[in-house]
């Protein structure tokens, strides 16, 4: 797909981190970008500094991503571009002990729940949200309607000690990328999943230093922790290349992540 001023966008997550970034280098293609996120001060300075659409969103309301869709169209028009950055991360174990009274008790569910509903349920609105949109649409001249990048984790696939949810829901979205890709293929929809390691973000730079220093001499190389343009370089790549679909790259140095 050729990015320029006919495509129009919607990244979630995209007040910050990695959407921030996406929704940045969308923009400088020339791309119209919805900017959608919970935040609405820092998801509206980041709109406005691109030329978007700031649009409110809690992915786990249906009615909440109906509209941040419906008001993003009426800007833009139908996108044809929809990468998903929007999630959450915990550290909870399975069983845990009471600091104070030794007490054993087993992971909160309600935690484990919200985490799903983000990350892994969030996801699958949003797309299927956008997908039935761009199926309405004519195809370019490849015969590709549009694309859709959704965002995992390399927890999806080496997990630590504490990420019973986080890693459950980020193999979900990992998971359905065939399977929706499948669905799609009829319709000219192409569906890639990004699986980022350790990137600096708002949720890694809560991090004392000497994790985060820790974490990125785990790093074979580059020995760092990766950069958010690094991630909107790949997920271009994925609307620009055609013939990717169906699949899902790790971004990671080649980080395999340790129990803890």
């Amino acid at each position: 797909m050729k990015l320029d001023s006919s495509i129009a966008a919607v990244v979630t997550g995209a007040a910050s981190g990695l959407g921030e970034a996406t929704a940045r280098a969308l923009a400088a293609r020339g791309v119209k970008v919805a900017v959608f996120d919970r935040d609405a001060g820092k998801g509206g300075n980041v709109a406005a500094d691109i030329g978007g659409i700031f649009c409110q969103v809690d992915v786990t309301s249906d009615e909440a991503v109906a509209a941040a869709f419906a008001k993003a169209r009426e800007a833009h028009g139908q996108e044809r571009i929809c990468v998903s950055c929007a999630g959450v991360a915990n550290a909870v174990k399975t069983v845990g002990r009471d600091k104070a009274t030794g007490e054993i008790r087993p992971y909160p569910v309600q935690q484990f729940e919200l985490v799903v509903q983000i990350n892994l349920i969030g996801t699958f609105r949003v797309l299927a949200a956008s997908a039935a949109g761009m199926a309405t649409l004519d195809p370019l001249d490849d015969g590709e309607k549009g694309v859709i990048v959704n965002t995992a984790s390399v927890a999806a696939q080496d997990g630590q000690i504490g990420q019973a949810a986080y890693s459950a829901s980020k193999a979900g979205v990992l998971g359905m990328a065939l399977p929706v890709a499948r669905d799609l293929m009829g319709e000219g929809i192409r569906v890639n999943t990004i699986l980022p390691g350790v990137f600096e973000t708002p949720m890694v730079a809560m991090m004392p230093p000497n994790v985060k220093e820790a974490l990125a001499a785990q790093v074979p190389f580059p020995k760092r922790l990766g950069q958010p343009e690094e991630y909107a370089r790949l997920a271009l790549f994925m609307c620009e290349n055609p013939y990717l679909n169906g699949e899902y790259v790790r971004l990671d140095g080649a980080i395999r992540m340790a129990p803890r």
